[in-house]
């Protein structure tokens, strides 16, 4: 990420679930205590999903909490938002969708120069061995590394 990003919140289970095909920067709709609830950095991508409804492309199940300091005006923690994206981008995410059975699966919302932004991945559920075998990489990097480290020393 480049300079003046800040990251609110990161799907780290999304990268352990899906495999990444593509990614997105897309816009949200929100309203003003929930960009307040963002900046504190109170919000969770957990088992939320985007969607594509009549044309337009919605998030769902992402958790936003009630900013502390509003009113009875305070937003819906886990409303439906409406993430903007061009009109081409959509169509193409739809055919994508449909035709290869790929699911757009939120990774991490930040703040881009003020304006909230979501990375929206499209995404391809892994098989419990697919998970299996990055787990024993991941162990199989950390002795090599572990090991490399021990003889640096010696």
């Amino acid at each position: 990420m480049g300079e003046g990003i800040k990251i609110v919140t990161d799907n780290r289970k999304a990268r352990h679930d899906y495999h990444i095909v593509e990614t997105f920067e897309v816009g949200m709709v929100l309203q003003g205590t929930e960009v307040k609830s963002l900046r504190t950095g109170k919000a969770n991508l957990r088992d939320s999903y985007a969607r594509v409804e009549n044309g337009e492309l919605f998030l769902h199940n992402m958790h936003i909490s009630h900013y502390e300091k509003g009113n009875i005006n305070n937003h819906e923690p886990t409303r439906t938002r409406k993430l903007l994206l061009h009109k081409s981008e959509i169509n193409k995410l739809i055919g994508k969708v449909q035709q290869k059975g790929l699911t757009l699966v939120p990774l991490k919302v930040y703040f881009k120069r003020g304006i909230a932004k979501l990375e929206l991945a499209l995404a391809q559920g892994k098989k419990l061995y697919d998970k299996r075998q990055d787990l024993a990489e991941r162990e199989s990097k950390r002795e090599m590394d572990r090991a490399f480290r021990e003889k640096q020393k010696v």
